[in-house]
């Protein structure tokens, strides 16, 4: 797809596509009224403004969306398999130390850890994680949310190249 056909889509068909990059239904809304976008650049600016505005809900809701680092239902979601490329590679005890880290993370955070995973091994994921483990949950939310924006910024240049 296009920027030029995204921006000619209607507003139903738009949000559709978008929701692909970023769970939150309010961010698909949002970008898909803010349409048309004169350039890639601008598409990237305005995801990051709108997700920066999003309340904490809708990075929740965003955050549903994705499998878990490992998770095996990541190959049904073909961009994220692509992601989470690295984990090809992992051996036993750092794909299961990593399934250990998924299940602490969530039960002290409250949702799954949200990493940027395009061009990391399952080891560096896994150092990753162990590291966030031992922020304060509000920061960790900020570093999540962080995540989730290069996520989707990444799923925006896929759109646009499919």
């Amino acid at each position: 797809m296009t920027l030029h056909e995204l921006n000619s889509l209607p507003r139903y068909r738009a949000e559709g596509e978008l929701l692909k990059c970023c769970g939150s239904t309010a961010w698909a809304r949002t970008m898909a009224g803010r349409r048309p976008f004169v350039s890639f650049d601008r598409l990237l600016k305005a995801a990051f403004e709108v997700w920066s505005r999003l309340d904490q809900a809708d990075w929740m809701e965003a955050f549903r969306a994705h499998p878990q680092i490992g998770e095996q239902k990541a190959t049904h979601h073909v961009w994220a398999a692509r992601e989470q490329s690295g984990m090809e590679r992992a051996g036993v005890a750092v794909a299961s130390a990593l399934e250990e880290g998924n299940r602490e993370y969530l039960a002290k955070f409250g949702y799954i850890f949200i990493v940027c995973a395009t061009g990391k091994s399952a080891n560096e994921m896994l150092s990753i994680l162990q590291s966030r483990m031992l922020n304060p949950p509000e920061e960790e939310l900020r570093i999540a949310a962080e995540e989730q924006n290069k996520i989707t910024c990444l799923r925006l240049e896929k759109l646009l190249t499919a």
